[in-house]
């Protein structure tokens, strides 16, 4: 790569250290050190989760702001971004586990009644296409709050609503979808996830993700029998295509939220590959000759459809060459050659200490970028 003069730096969040706008502005900034005069092109990604919107904005898109319902029914400031009649909405700014207290989780409550308001915000923003990214949720109500908050009704025995959140859905007699806000038939959604589970079963939201939100074991049994009876409810009210979608890959992803998305007419596609294509990445990708990439943790998930590895085979389509920086390496060379990564350069090559890697994230990986540049942008 000697002669290399311009770089694509296209890399995710160090969850817990660096936004990826950080990430950019500390791989930049090492690389510079080395080569002072270098044309860095920064690209933040994402791949749908929280941290999302971030990208949009980075990207050029306008911020908008609404006040929502968190997952406790609290309310809360969330953002959603808008350009040329595109929105890119992130469940987590709603109903992510972000907007619970510390230490405090809420798995047969928390709703996702918020998402389905900022969606709403979105449509009275004037927005034609919709992308939404899921992942990094606090709920397991299968969107129910969502849908809820865009019309549909979901009622028990007696004819009341039902309590938030997916462990009220046991009580579920009736749904009604005749008052769903019309704008949605004449909108795009996307459904952006890096995750195919299904609702329910053993692979499903509940028993796969429940955990990470509190959920006991006893509370996965009656989370997935909650979410089952509600595909079940429904099948009544919408027909066939309910017990469909409820199968349906990414109808498990942030809590069974893709369910209620794909109920909403949404089309899933993998969020990394929805990103690129909203953040302008081919163009970007076009000017390049190097592209760096990355995440906090390059590992077996990194593999299967988060950003690093939408990049990588982006970059590798078009024949550019691709590096990684991550906090910790937990790949063996023929995975990184697979994915189409040449290199990795994880912070605890230069600091072993995890613990220091996370606190000191940025200084230490402004030393693994000039350790790029010597590599590759060198004679």
């Amino acid at each position: 790569m000697s002669g290399t003069r311009r770089v694509l730096v296209a890399a995710d969040k160090f969850k817990g250290s660096l936004t990826a706008v950080e990430v950019a502005g500390r791989v930049t900034a090492g690389l510079r050190r080395v080569v002072p005069d270098l044309a860095v092109e920064a690209l933040p990604v994402a791949d749908g989760g929280d941290g999302t919107v971030a990208a949009a904005l980075a990207a050029g898109f306008e911020r908008r702001e609404v006040r929502v319902a968190g997952p406790l029914g609290d309310e809360v400031t969330a953002a959603f971004a808008l350009r040329d009649g595109t929105a890119v909405v992130e469940m987590a700014e709603a109903s992510g586990l972000q907007r619970l207290p510390a230490g405090v989780f809420a798995p047969l409550t928390a709703s996702t009644y918020g998402s389905g308001e900022l969606l709403r915000a979105a449509l009275d923003a004037g927005a034609r296409t919709i992308v939404f990214g899921v992942g990094g949720s606090a709920t397991t109500d299968g969107g129910a709050g969502m849908l809820s908050a865009l019309g549909a009704r979901f009622l028990d025995a007696d004819g009341e609503p039902v309590t938030p959140g997916g462990g009220g859905l046991a009580a579920l007699a009736a749904a009604d979808l005749s008052g769903l806000d019309p704008r949605l038939a004449s909108v795009e959604l996307v459904l952006a996830s890096d995750v195919d589970n299904p609702l329910t079963g053993p692979k499903g939201a509940p028993a796969v993700y429940g955990p990470q939100k509190g959920a006991s074991p006893d509370d996965v049994e009656t989370l997935d029998a909650a979410l089952a009876h509600y595909a079940k409810v429904l099948e009544e009210a919408a027909g066939p295509r309910a017990a469909e979608y409820a199968a349906a890959p990414g109808a498990g992803a942030a809590g069974g939220i893709g369910y209620g998305a794909l109920l909403l007419g949404a089309r899933f596609r993998p969020g990394i590959e929805v990103m690129l294509d909203v953040l302008g990445f081919a163009p970007a990708l076009d000017r390049a000759d190097l592209v760096i990439t990355g995440e906090g943790s390059l590992d077996e998930q990194t593999l299967h459809g988060k950003a690093p590895a939408g990049v990588a085979a982006a970059a590798r389509a078009a024949g550019k060459e691709v590096v990684a920086v991550c906090g910790r390496l937990a790949l063996p060379p023929e995975a990184l050659e697979r994915a189409g990564i040449r290199r990795a350069y994880p912070l605890t090559e230069l600091e072993p200490d995890v613990a220091r890697c996370i606190a000191d994230a940025g200084p230490i990986l402004e030393r693994a970028a000039e350790r790029i540049a010597r590599d590759f942008l060198t004679a």
